[in-house]
């Protein structure tokens, strides 16, 4: 759906790309993942048309005339404005349809209320991310390109808005999001790319990028700090919660153990940095 071939591009300041490539395709999530400063938004900037690179191309596979939708940075909104309203002028400024039906729509499907009459400045970040993922979806894009989609969001935030994501590929849309955090970015991305200093220096599915480096995994489940099963691994526990070191391949066999010990694990969730895929690529 989308190909980037051999982006580069400088600035005076110096190179902010190099040779970076990628690909995205229908009804996949991918990740960008990368340090601040890293390249990450001049990357989308010219994956949407905003800045030509010196060097590269991309090569869309589409029939629409605007197949892609974005939000770089933060989203631009009316602050005074209510969401409808924003909606409205967004969408007359793109030649979207505006009428009343088409933008209740639009709001009902980032999950927005529909009798919310007040100023956005008002609009918790979440709602705002909402507010701006809508507006990018105006034109029924093909693609949806999310800059740092997670930042400012509490845990709850992030929660609901991978979960609308998710809903958007499993429509057959190619997503790419941004982050400088691992984990939002593992709990929602099928496939990853590792920026560092404008270049990729790591990339390929999630689940295998993260099975082959991680060590450590933090195991929920009530009183399990008391569980005998995880005394050999263990870093670290709280009540509820047990940081144990060991490989990807001994999890299942202590998932079993735990749970013929009595112990109903709510969550297990490995625990990799940005820095250990760095080096990794190394």
């Amino acid at each position: 759906m989308l190909k980037a071939s051999a982006l580069s591009k400088t600035y005076n300041s110096g190179k902010v790309l190099d040779t970076v490539s990628m690909e995205l395709k229908s009804g996949t999530i991918s990740g960008l993942l990368g340090a601040n400063g890293a390249g990450k938004t001049t990357l989308f900037k010219i994956l949407c048309g905003l800045v030509t690179p010196d060097s590269g191309q991309v090569v869309l596979s589409s029939q629409k005339n605007k197949p892609i939708g974005a939000v770089i940075e933060r989203p631009g909104l009316y602050s005074y404005l209510n969401a409808y309203d924003n909606l409205k002028v967004f969408a007359k400024i793109q030649k979207a349809p505006s009428d009343k039906f088409a933008l209740q729509e639009y709001l009902k499907n980032v999950g927005l209320p529909l009798d919310r009459k007040d100023p956005v400045k008002n609009f918790s970040m979440g709602m705002k991310q909402r507010l701006g993922i809508a507006i990018a979806l105006l034109n029924n894009p093909d693609i949806l390109i999310l800059d740092e989609p997670f930042s400012g969001l509490d845990p709850s935030g992030v929660s609901a808005l991978i979960k609308l994501i998710k809903a958007f590929a499993d429509q057959g849309m190619a997503i790419l999001l941004s982050s400088h955090l691992m984990a939002e970015l593992h709990k929602s991305c099928d496939y990853l790319y590792v920026i560092d200093h404008g270049a990729i220096v790591n990339h390929g599915p999630t689940f295998h990028l993260i099975q082959d480096l991680v060590t450590q995994y933090t195991i929920a489940a009530v009183d399990i700090s008391s569980a005998s099963t995880v005394k050999d691994y263990v870093l670290s526990t709280e009540k509820n919660t047990a940081t144990i070191q060991c490989g990807s391949e001994q999890i299942p066999q202590l998932l079993q153990k735990l749970l013929a010990e009595g112990y109903k694990v709510t969550s297990c969730v490995p625990n990799i940095t940005l820095d250990q895929l760095l080096r990794a690529s190394t």
